[in-house]
């Protein structure tokens, strides 16, 4: 497609937004929805996600069956527009559709547009929709991103606030936000009201039918991402920043695995966990941007190249986890993501290589509250040798180390709270690794917990800590103000990271600036 140089700078686009402007074919900021008589409409706005150099992914939802155009520019004005092939709405992706942008150039504002049809009436269109990201930089300008995860969980649902941190991760401008999982709560119910400790009520202002009750069916896991999609925050964001998805245990059920035993479960008429694994993995990928790998329809992990600086591995912590209550097997990656991982690390040339993480690794989370049923997370809480799932990481440390694959950073969510983790094998009990980061973060509109024990197999400490205090101040709501997202800097000239901790009043709680170690 031609390149014509662009008219709207991303602070314009941003200042529009916040303004309340309706999306139009001259005004890109927010998510409109077309009411035209008798014309399909979008329903839940538009994402975009999974972009590099040279590509991405974008996505919207209509109301019904519909033809949906697609033309994306490098000018708001959509000049010399470029057409994708029609695209079809239908029940069978419960009318979602997206579509992966390719040939772009790096470091390059793309406007997208979506327009609808009615299938047998042409005369029936809708009003556009429209929405914007940029392509990752092919050289050393400086990069900034945002990640937290846990939305809507415990029952804290869209009230009169919203969803707040995701207004305040966008004031940052970031070019990309880590969704570092439990990106729904599909074993949740919603109730509309919730009685706090302090006699006050907390009041879920939407609340739709398939948040009533737990997920079961496809259309139910459908509606729980629905539903996340009802929030104007998370509709303005995802208009205006790609989100790169990954997910943990409630986009399905909690703490999951192939040990996850349902029989006493009324709620759950199938007692097999992996029907309901079949159905969420499905939803999950009609309902996010993440991309269509074709050799495993369904795979998660992956790796996204943002330039020169960065690159990014999403690894999957559930799919291929052996069972939380094996007494001998506790595989974590499998043997073909651990493959995977270990390849794209060594032969990562970017500056930084961040693992994004859908669980902390030190820290001992156990698969319930009495701890009498195995542990859920890496950590097994006996502060020894690496046994059951931390021999995977053990493996992937010396790896590392063996290969001089420096400048590694984890970052995470899961626990509901923040914090940053240094791991060194000076305090560590397996010695063979590299000292290095994991960052917590989250949850963005979830319930707030108290801090987990940390095993010492691999020598974390913790340098910040900010969360419930726990006990009987566990799952604290988001007007308590303990909702979390991290800030990542990557200075173009430099090369150091910079890690801030926030919350979503958007103030910093700790930083730190990580020199690169440079080869030589």
């Amino acid at each position: 497609m031609a390149i014509v140089p662009e008219t709207l700078t991303r602070r314009s686009f941003l200042l529009t937004a916040g303004a309340g402007a309706l999306a139009t074919s001259s005004a890109l900021a927010v998510p409109f929805y077309a009411r035209r008589h008798g014309s399909p409409s979008f329903s839940h706005g538009v994402q975009s996600g999974d972009v590099d150099c040279a590509s991405g992914v974008v996505w919207t939802r209509t109301d019904r069956p519909a033809e949906v155009l697609l033309e994306y520019s490098t000018t708001e004005s959509f000049t010399d527009a470029a057409r994708m092939p029609l695209l079809k709405a239908t029940g069978a992706s419960d009318h979602t559709v997206k579509a992966l942008l390719q040939g772009l150039l790096p470091d390059q504002d793309i406007f997208y547009r979506f327009t609808a049809s009615d299938p047998t009436s042409s005369h029936l269109v809708s009003e556009p929709i429209v929405g914007r990201f940029r392509t990752a930089p092919m050289r050393n300008r400086s990069v900034r991103f945002v990640w937290s995860g846990d939305t809507a969980g415990q029952g804290w649902g869209i009230d009169d606030v919203g969803m707040k941190t995701y207004s305040t991760m966008l004031r940052h401008e970031p070019d990309f936000f880590i969704h570092s999982g439990d990106t729904i709560y599909a074993d949740g119910p919603m109730p509309d009201e919730i009685t706090l400790r302090d006699g006050g009520v907390w009041k879920n202002r939407i609340v739709t039918d398939e948040k009533r009750d737990v997920a079961r069916t496809l259309d139910e896991f459908r509606g729980q991402w629905k539903y996340n999609l009802l929030d104007d925050h998370l509709l303005a964001f995802n208009a205006q920043c790609p989100t790169f998805f990954q997910w943990d245990d409630h986009e399905v059920l909690n703490n999951w695995s192939a040990s996850s035993d349902l029989t006493g479960d009324r709620r759950y008429p199938d007692k097999d966990i992996h029907v309901y694994e079949a159905r969420a993995r499905q939803a999950f990928q009609e309902m996010t941007t993440i991309r269509y790998c074709a050799d495993e329809p369904g795979r998660i992990f992956r790796k996204v190249a943002y330039g020169p600086l960065l690159d990014v591995f999403f690894v999957d912590l559930r799919s291929y986890r052996s069972a939380n209550r094996s007494a001998t097997d506790h595989d974590l990656f499998g043997p073909r993501q651990a493959a995977w991982l270990r390849r794209e690390l060594a032969a990562s040339r970017a500056t930084w290589k961040v693992i994004a993480c859908d669980m902390p690794l030190g820290l001992v989370i156990w698969d319930d509250y009495t701890n009498s049923l195995g542990f859920e997370g890496v950590a097994d809480g006996l502060n020894g040798p690496p046994a059951g799932r931390e021999r995977d990481i053990a493996d992937l440390l010396a790896f590392m180390r063996d290969n001089a694959i420096h400048n590694v950073v984890w970052l995470t969510a899961d626990v509901h709270y923040t914090a940053a983790h240094h791991y060194d094998p000076s305090r560590a009990v397996f010695k063979d690794f590299l000292p290095f980061w994991e960052f917590v973060s989250g949850p963005l509109h979830s319930g707030t917990y108290g801090p987990k024990p940390l095993d010492r197999t691999f020598g974390p400490e913790v340098r910040f800590i900010k969360s419930s205090k726990g006990g009987i101040d566990s799952n604290l709501p988001p007007s308590a103000g303990l909702q979390f997202f991290g800030l990542v800097d990557i200075h173009g000239a430099s090369r150091e990271m910079t890690v801030r901790l926030m919350d979503r009043e958007d103030q910093e709680l700790w930083r730190i600036t990580l020199p690169p170690v440079l080869s030589s």
